[in-house]
């Protein structure tokens, strides 16, 4: 994992020591360069930072009031400030607006990089339960079914379904796994509801089918297996966008 890193003072001789710290850190990438917190601002609103090496004092626009901007703005977890002062009075403000950690100078590549470092396990963390939570949300969405069958519940598995058809009262569920479909006693629009709509379309008032068992599409025909389901004509447009995005 590489931190796109911004440093931000107003001494010419700061800015250059704090960017060749970041320049030789292996984890560290510079990205930017400003004497200017204001300037500063319109880049980091433009680009992904993930960490800002900061003096505090600092002309038109403070260090700290920069801090506080960032902090008010969505998603702020992801930019962290890592302050470099020469006045150690500053560090209770600076924990105030949870500033990761803080620099008093001068100081030494030592100290840079542990505060570095923890700005890597920071963000290395947050990884973590991004990653975590992303996987909870997807394995929260059940990959089957119930469909009531004669006078019994059937669970089928949605990669199981290649298309579902009207039939009178009934509808009847085509399995990849079984040569005769399922006869459920429902509508085709509950199907449709129940149905994961990035998985299955409707492209026909009888017909709705499995996104991913279609081989093959000629002109307003969708192929899947042996069966052939021509796209209604309120359904085309729906299912021409997902064409161009299958094709893309």
């Amino acid at each position: 994992m590489i931190l796109n890193c911004v440093a931000i003072d107003d001494e010419p001789l700061a800015l250059e020591l704090v960017s060749k710290f970041i320049e030789q850190t292996s984890f560290l990438k510079l990205i930017g360069k400003f004497s200017n917190a204001i300037e500063a601002l319109g880049f980091i609103n433009q680009n992904e930072v993930q960490l800002i090496f900061m003096d505090i004092q600092m002309p038109d626009l403070s260090g700290m009031e920069l801090a506080r901007v960032l902090d008010g703005k969505k998603n702020s977890d992801k930019t962290r400030i890592i302050f470099a002062t020469a006045y150690h009075q500053f560090a209770i403000e600076g924990y105030k607006v949870e500033a990761l950690d803080y620099l008093l100078k001068p100081y030494s590549y030592e100290d840079f990089l542990s505060a570095a470092t923890k700005g890597f396990s920071y963000f290395e963390k947050l990884n973590q339960t991004d990653t975590s939570a992303q996987k909870k949300t997807e394995s929260s969405i059940p990959d089957y079914i119930f469909l009531k069958v004669e006078y019994q519940l059937v669970k089928v598995m949605l990669k199981d379904i290649s298309y579902v058809e009207a039939y009178k009262d009934y509808v009847k569920v085509h399995l990849i796994s079984k040569t005769n479909p399922l006869l459920s006693l429902t509508s085709l629009k509950s199907m449709e509801e129940l149905l994961p709509a990035d998985q299955f379309m409707r492209v026909h008032r009888s017909f709705i089918v499995a996104l991913d068992h279609i081989e093959s599409v000629s002109k307003n025909t969708i192929n899947i297996g042996n069966q052939s389901i021509t796209v209604g004509d309120n359904y085309k447009e729906a299912f021409l966008e997902f064409m161009s995005r299958w094709m893309s």
